[in-house]
């Protein structure tokens, strides 16, 4: 077994992989910057030694034969200058898991702007229930598993499922993550414009999906959201076959009667016109309903009869940061975490809640983090998708050096637009002294009874889940 240093391995993804390959034999160590909860307890949970910060001591201590290198990590980084210099391989983490973990398997891989995570989580629980043993590699770390990657447990004829980010490789490869993954069965969710610091347009992101389309063999197949016009345009040249799922009848997986009860969906299944059975499954929001409707698709095809996906579905749990209940407080407030950042995740993740919480009043905190929310891009769909929240806090925008102001989220104008649609407002970089104190101050003096407050970020939010959960437990 090899030394395996993986340089930013705090990634979700790229600790997840560390993880994986040290329960293989391997010896993985790791530095990174800024680790916080859950990946650096998931590191130390697993004793998984890294190193805070980056030097070119931790790669004389650690003496690798190999450097994983982030696609975070940048040239002028020490230890990528030292590993150059050196000549130590270095490899992206995408083509380490094809190597590694994906080898010989039949290569499932989830793809779309919006759902990977909690469509690749419920497709390797499902897979799991019904004792096909997958391996897999999620963005995000499932309450199924409690580990966010790992091998297969066949050595025959075994199933790879892998979360296909259509974000780039690597410092040295520019190809989006998936084209790595030789997909041999694929979903596509929906695509839609996002990681504009890597894609110009619409248009590029629509050309790394055809791209992915084409790698696909003539004897695997692709399974496609039906409701999503772009989705179905790039899926039209592919050669492989392709199954259309949505909520609509011209599709040939179609979910229909769906019904919420407390905080599980349920829905009627028909493939083709006949109707399979119904599915229950802990999620809400007809966006996650998709998701189901593509595992049941993409179990079914590879031989799980429907009785076991359904019972699968049924003992599936959402992946931390999707939609996580942290608690509900004295007062009955109720703290969620979801992972939201582009215009419609935000939009679809408070419709969802809307109707899970209904007649209770939904509080927002958004923190522009992304390279594409921390720009003008969204401006107008940002001032759009809050629609079920009646109170609305807006976080800092994270580095805000990175763009000059004519190319930056105008969060004066955001705030502007909401309370014009009667919402009360917070920007709470008005007093970047005291952040993210300020937001906490603020809703201590906000907060009645019954309120439903979404944490919506990619990132940390400045530890503002910890720091409102111990607020609230005080609040009488």
């Amino acid at each position: 077994m090899s030394s395996i240093y993986f340089l930013g391995i705090g990634g979700t993804a790229m600790a997840s992989v560390a993880v994986a390959l040290s329960h293989a034999g391997h010896a993985i160590s790791g530095s990174d910057t800024q680790l916080y909860p859950p990946m650096s307890d998931y590191l130390d949970e697993h004793n998984i030694r890294y190193f805070n910060g980056f030097s070119t001591e931790n790669l004389l201590h650690a003496s690798p034969d190999v450097v994983v290198v982030g696609n975070a990590i940048s040239r002028g980084n020490p230890e990528l200058e030292y590993a150059l210099n050196h000549h130590i391989e270095l490899i992206s983490m995408p083509e380490l898991v094809r190597q590694q973990l994906i080898k010989n398997n039949t290569s499932l891989v989830v793809t779309g702007t919006h759902g990977k995570t909690t469509t690749t989580s419920l497709l390797a629980w499902v897979l799991e229930h019904g004792g096909l043993k997958p391996g897999f590699l999620v963005g995000g770390i499932p309450e199924n598993f409690a580990i966010g990657c790992r091998a297969s447990g066949r050595s025959e004829e075994g199933f790879f499922v892998s979360e296909g980010d259509e974000y780039d490789t690597s410092f040295f490869d520019k190809r989006s993550k998936f084209l790595l993954y030789r997909p041999d069965i694929a979903i596509i969710n929906n695509i839609e414009f996002d990681h504009a610091d890597i894609f110009n347009s619409l248009d590029d992101i629509k050309r790394s999906f055809r791209l992915f389309i084409n790698l696909i063999p003539e004897n695997g197949a692709l399974f496609v959201n039906g409701d999503d016009p772009v989705a179905v345009e790039i899926a039209s040249r592919a050669f492989c076959k392709v199954e259309q799922f949505g909520l609509t009848k011209e599709s040939e997986w179609f979910a229909h009667n769906i019904s919420l009860d407390c905080d599980t969906s349920s829905f009627d299944v028909s493939y083709k016109g006949t109707i399979l059975g119904t599915i229950k499954v802990p999620l809400f929001g007809n966006y996650n309903i998709m998701n189901a409707l593509a595992t049941v698709a993409v179990a079914i095809h590879v031989g799980l009869p429907f009785e076991a996906v359904r019972q699968g579905m049924a003992l599936f749990k959402r992946p931390k940061r999707r939609m996580e209940i942290i608690g509900t407080f004295p007062g009955n407030i109720t703290l969620i975490e979801d992972f939201a950042h582009h215009p419609t995740a935000i939009r679809v993740t408070l419709e969802a809640i809307e109707q899970l919480y209904a007649g209770r009043r939904l509080v927002a905190c958004f923190e522009p983090r992304s390279n594409t929310t921390t720009r003008n891009i969204f401006q107008q769909e940002l001032s759009e998708c809050f629609d079920p929240a009646a109170l609305v806090v807006i976080g800092r925008v994270h580095r805000p050096d990175r763009y000059p102001p004519s190319e930056s989220l105008d969060t004066a104008r955001l705030k502007d637009s909401l309370e014009k649609q009667g919402k009360m407002v917070f920007f709470a970089d008005q007093n970047p002294g005291d952040y993210p104190q300020n937001i906490v101050a603020f809703l201590q003096r906000q907060i009645i009874e019954g309120d439903v407050v979404i944490l919506l970020s990619n990132g940390s939010f400045s530890n503002l889940k910890n720091l409102l959960s111990e607020t609230f437990q005080k609040k009488s």
